[in-house]
């Protein structure tokens, strides 16, 4: 999910929500991802290394430590002298071998997640401690037809020829690309092939019953301008209520303004079809709900795990703190304390998604045996 498609277009919509000092309510599903709190995991004390980390010994680290397994067979490809991060702040590809093979190890259940991640690593604050801003991002599971019918009647549009100058998103919208073999397919909801965009890649359940991957193929040229500040100068919504959730709501509640709203958003985003189903990152392995996190590879080198701790997260208490893994890159995350939790796939995870505006900080977990400094992170 990384690159261009879900990192320029999200790019544009952090900027507006830059200057708001909230997204307003959390989305109405969102509670279901449940507290960020929970009870404390049993197997005795924590590392006191790990006492600086809020919350550390309440979180069940199964899902992350499979998520870090799967990381494990990019991380041990690399040249063994590669350098992980700016001034090798994660050590050498080679200090990652050890605690790889010991991943694979590893019982199941909380207890032996946590023990491995304190055998193995040591927690670094990033930014020198200081909090950064965290979002969500999810892949959308649209409804689609091969042919067009009266409910399919949105298309997904392939790339088209190149050409001095493609038509704008108005002039898509009013049949610039019809009828000339360009559709890839057909789906039921104008919203959702809308915000299928914004994250540049999903999967299409077809009348079929077989189940498609869509990815980014390409841009029409045009400038990307957000639609949530269109609503904000059209007096719709207020600084402090744009969100995905809160620009998704006013289209269903607008269904003949929607075209006009899209249309001051010059840019189109153009799709193929992808042979693999399934979220994947920049690190081109699978995404793992709620425990992979989208960094700046230019800080945080992918592959590492990484502890937050969140507040204003959309959860039912506002907090998360958990162990996620760097697996993925975006556009609009820039900078060491900046991420973007995956949250799924669905309706679900985009109301929580849609809803994450957090505020936290993190620590970049490193070898303890590593063949290069970390003082660049501390």
């Amino acid at each position: 999910m990384g690159g261009w498609g879900r990192g320029a277009l999200m790019a544009g919509l952090a900027a507006i929500l830059a200057a708001c000092g909230s997204t307003g309510d959390k989305a109405g599903s969102a509670g279901s991802w449940g507290s960020g709190r929970s009870a404390p995991v049993a197997g005795g004390p924590v590392d006191p290394v790990y006492a600086p980390l809020p919350g550390w010994g309440h979180d069940d680290a199964t899902a992350a430590l499979a998520a870090f397994r799967v990381s494990c067979a990019r991380l041990t490809r690399q040249p063994a002298g590669n350098m992980l991060g700016p001034e090798g702040i994660a050590g050498r590809a080679s200090d990652w071998h050890e605690p790889c093979r010991a991943a694979d190890g590893v019982e199941g259940g909380p207890v032996a997640a946590r023990r491995f991640f304190e055998r193995w690593f040591l927690p670094v604050a990033l930014g020198g401690g200081e909090s950064g801003l965290f979002t969500g991002y999810y892949e959308p599971e649209l409804r689609g037809s091969w042919t067009r019918t009266a409910r399919y009647s949105t298309p997904l549009y392939r790339m088209p020829p190149k050409s001095a100058r493609m038509p704008t998103r108005g002039q898509i919208q009013n049949g610039a690309l019809a009828r000339r073999g360009l559709e890839l397919m057909w789906v039921d909801d104008p919203v959702d092939a809308f915000f299928l965009e914004i994250q540049g890649s999903g999967r299409v359940r077809m009348t079929d019953g077989s189940v498609v991957g869509v990815e980014y193929a390409g841009q029409n040229g045009h400038p990307y301008h957000p639609v949530g500040r269109t609503l904000v100068s059209w007096g719709e919504l207020n600084l402090e209520s744009v969100s995905m959730a809160s620009i998704r709501d006013w289209m269903r509640r607008n269904p003949n303004r929607m075209r006009e709203l899209k249309a001051t958003n010059a840019s189109h985003i153009f799709f193929r079809q992808r042979e693999i189903v399934g979220a994947r990152g920049a690190m081109g392995v699978p995404l793992t709900p709620g425990r992979s996190l989208a960094v700046d590879p230019r800080n945080v080198p992918l592959g590492v795990p990484l502890w937050i701790d969140l507040t204003e997260a959309p959860t039912n208490d506002g907090t998360l703190r958990r162990l996620v893994v760097a697996q993925d890159t975006g556009g609009a995350i820039k900078g060491p304390v900046r991420g973007d939790v995956f949250w799924g796939v669905g309706e679900q995870a985009g109301a929580a998604a849609g809803g994450m505006r957090a505020n936290g900080r993190a620590w970049m977990l490193v070898p303890r045996q590593r063949t290069a400094g970390v003082s660049a992170a501390r």
